[in-house]
């Protein structure tokens, strides 16, 4: 049995659950998610504020695999719509910068033009550009699912690169340096 998937998932006052044919539904202050949970072998059981995942099939692998998954999932989907999830871009580079109108995130990544995204409504979109800092992209919201897709696509746009460093990183994220060549 999975150790993960055994521990409970405390339900906080201001969460609603509904599970249906498969599908369990939360609902929080920020917001609303929903997971779909086709496998057999998992059933979910709403017992005095407490959630619980039991496995039926704790001898098959793939079994005890989804029952770790689908205990994190809902505990991610609880935490995202009573607290939310934040994750911090930092932009490195000499003339970088990030500015945002409303869902809309303009970057200046040295390329001949600027880079314009539209994020999805759930996510909340904030840049900081202080004198003498490295800007910063700040993106929050209740689904961390969305939230990890959407930061690795900005990301992706000019990864850190090991020489000098520039690029787009996470705040805190260490990026190994390579030594240039020798004179």
């Amino acid at each position: 049995m999975s150790r993960i998937g055994k521990i409970p998932i405390l339900i906080p006052k201001e969460v609603i659950l509904k599970i249906e044919n498969e599908k369990i539904i939360i609902k929080g202050p920020l917001g609303e998610l929903y997971q779909s949970f086709s496998n057999k072998n998992i059933e979910i059981v709403n017992k005095n504020n407490y959630l619980f995942i039991n496995n039926k099939a704790l001898n098959e692998k793939n079994g005890r695999s989804m029952h770790g998954l689908y205990r994190v999932l809902i505990n991610n989907m609880i935490i995202g719509v009573t607290k939310g999830f934040k994750k911090i871009l930092e932009i490195v580079g000499i003339g970088y910068k990030a500015s945002n109108k409303g869902q809309f995130l303009e970057l200046s990544l040295g390329y001949s033009h600027n880079i314009m995204i539209k994020c999805p409504d759930e996510i909340k979109i904030d840049t900081k550009n202080e004198k003498g800092k490295n800007p910063l992209i700040i993106l929050s919201s209740y689904d961390k699912q969305l939230l990890g897709i959407v930061a690795d696509k900005i990301r992706s746009f000019r990864k850190p690169e090991p020489y000098k460093g520039k690029g787009i990183r996470y705040l805190g994220e260490n990026i190994i340096r390579k030594t240039g060549k020798s004179a």
